[in-house]
């Protein structure tokens, strides 16, 4: 074994955003790549992750495990998505403290920017307003997640990030038909609507709304970049109580480009209708990534493309629930 290897945690492996970060890393040679299926690791027991701190001496830590869903799952399930949220953040980011882990990189959402916060969301905007109720849970376990990572900054000299990233999609991607995001669920309502020779698949809304999406492995690849920046030049281009970074393509489209591009993509030539009377919500989600611009990083995977990445993966694995 090679002893001057970094031995990183990527906690969360099994996560499309884990997972994608797993894969950018195996293309370096001077990493040890440490994961734990959660049979093997319950993050939500405090004993649990404290001994396997304890025991594994780790170099780095890619805080990527969490409980995510769509509107559906949030509204449905907000004490599971506080609790668990919080319990995993506070039982790794305190062990790896405890154990003299010097390197963490918390992965947190957009949802941490109000209901209505200034468009493009500027880091400056968190705690500037209310949160969108449907994923306030989620939005708080999230924030705290920040402030846990500034406060052992502040109190003991730990270099703890945070990124922020936009509206995420790609292989390993939950393609649940209730419990999805957009583009997953699209994908299989379209591939659904193809095999079964519909003649048309209705939308939710007017189409009109703005979004930004980024495809996961270039997430991973900005997170690699962010954690591997030196800390003078993090520290510079962050604050001690705003050290969060804002991870997207800050480039959107309208809801109903989305939908005509995914509907291209799985190749159904149908008709696309919009329920007008269904709600559309915030009319525009974009992120001001001018921040980790200036830190040397962009994004380079188109939508088209990345959704025929995200495509292949959901026919080749044929999800089934």
């Amino acid at each position: 074994m090679n002893n001057t290897k970094k031995r990183i945690f990527v906690a969360g492996h099994n996560g499309m955003v884990g997972s994608a970060i797993v894969r950018q890393l195996e293309k370096a040679e001077d990493v040890e790549i440490v994961v734990r299926s959660r049979a093997e690791l319950d993050l939500l027991n405090q004993q649990a992750v404290a001994d396997f701190f304890n025991s594994e001496n780790i170099d780095q830590v890619y805080l990527a495990a969490a409980k995510v869903g769509g509107i559906h799952a949030n509204n449905t399930y907000p004490a599971d998505f506080i609790y668990e949220n919080l319990m995993i953040e506070c039982n790794i980011i305190h062990s790896a403290h405890i154990a003299n882990v010097q390197q963490l990189l918390f992965l947190g959402s957009s949802c941490i920017y109000p209901k209505l916060a200034e468009q493009p969301m500027a880091e400056s905007a968190l705690l500037t307003g209310i949160l969108e109720p449907t994923n306030e849970p989620y939005a708080i376990a999230k924030i705290a997640g920040i402030k846990l990572c500034e406060s052992y900054n502040r109190q003991y000299g730990r270099d703890y990030r945070s990124v922020m990233p936009t509206n995420l999609y790609g292989p390993g991607d939950n393609f649940h038909p209730e419990n999805s995001h957009v583009i997953p669920a699209l994908i299989r309502r379209f591939h659904e609507a193809k095999v079964n020779g519909d003649k048309e698949v209705i939308a939710w809304g007017s189409g009109k709304p703005m979004r930004e999406f980024l495809y996961v492995d270039d997430m991973a690849e900005a997170s690699i970049h962010v954690m591997n920046l030196d800390k003078k030049t993090y520290d510079e281009n962050t604050e001690p109580m705003l050290s969060h970074i804002n991870v997207g393509s800050g480039v959107d489209c309208t809801i109903r480009e989305l939908v005509e591009t995914v509907a291209k993509v799985v190749g159904f030539e149908g008709e696309i209708k919009f329920d007008t009377s269904k709600p559309d919500g915030a009319p525009r989600k974009l992120m001001n990534v001018d921040r980790l611009k200036s830190l040397g990083w962009e994004y380079s995977v188109t939508l088209e493309k990345g959704l025929l990445f995200t495509c292949d993966d959901f026919f080749n694995h044929r999800y089934e629930f």
